[in-house]
């Protein structure tokens, strides 16, 4: 229970001041016990983020510095020829969809945008349709300012230059064309390669279980 303040004592000041033999000074007066304090009004809460904070995960960039790497032109050179491979299990339909998920994870990690190139073996992705309509000059000046995400179709990927993560959306198309686009990505991805589409076509063009 809160501590009750306990009430003057009054008795003799209520007879009026008393003198003192010495000085003749009158006794002051006691003053009156303060109450308790009104509590305070509560503050507002601070409002929530606009968007829900990612789960925590081991992401490509944390795993890279959780494990000691050599250092030398071997080492660079061996990073650069087998980047890791994920594979992210998706039909023909959703591929296109599970791309733009694994991108927006890879952005909330910590991956600049200028890091990530698309390749998509289907119907081309809706932001490169968007800039192709402003001409093949100013697609590919989006792509040498290397400052955003940039979207690649098969048939054209191979101008795309080295990033350190690609990701493929097999999204339909001629076998054809993921027998050639997958290869590519490889080669082109410096770090982290994630291909969305179907397994079995995934392992019989790589060549290897992932």
């Amino acid at each position: 229970m809160p501590l009750i303040p306990e009430e003057p004592q009054i008795h003799e000041s209520a007879q009026g001041p008393r003198a003192t033999p010495s000085s003749g000074r009158t006794a002051p007066t006691p003053r009156p016990v303060p109450g308790p304090r009104p509590a305070a009004p509560s503050r507002p809460g601070r409002p929530g983020p606009l968007r829900p904070a990612p789960p925590m995960q081991r992401t490509p960039r944390d795993v890279a510095a959780s494990k000691p790497s050599p250092s030398g032109p071997a080492a660079s050179a061996a990073s650069a020829a087998n980047p890791q491979i994920q594979l992210i299990p998706a039909s023909a339909e959703g591929a296109l969809d599970a791309a733009d998920e694994a991108v927006d994870l890879l952005l909330e990690s910590g991956r600049s945008p200028g890091d990530v190139l698309v390749i998509t073996t289907g119907r081309p992705h809706p932001w490169a349709e968007h800039e192709l309509s402003f001409g093949d000059a100013s697609y590919w000046a989006q792509h040498d300012a290397g400052d955003d995400v940039f979207y690649a179709d098969a048939t054209v990927a191979s101008r795309a230059a080295s990033r350190p993560v690609v990701v493929v959306a097999v999204n339909g198309g001629p076998d054809t064309a993921a027998a050639a686009a997958l290869p590519l990505a490889h080669a082109r991805a410096g770090a982290l390669l994630i291909v969305c589409g179907d397994p079995q076509q995934i392992n019989a063009v790589l060549g290897t279980g992932v």
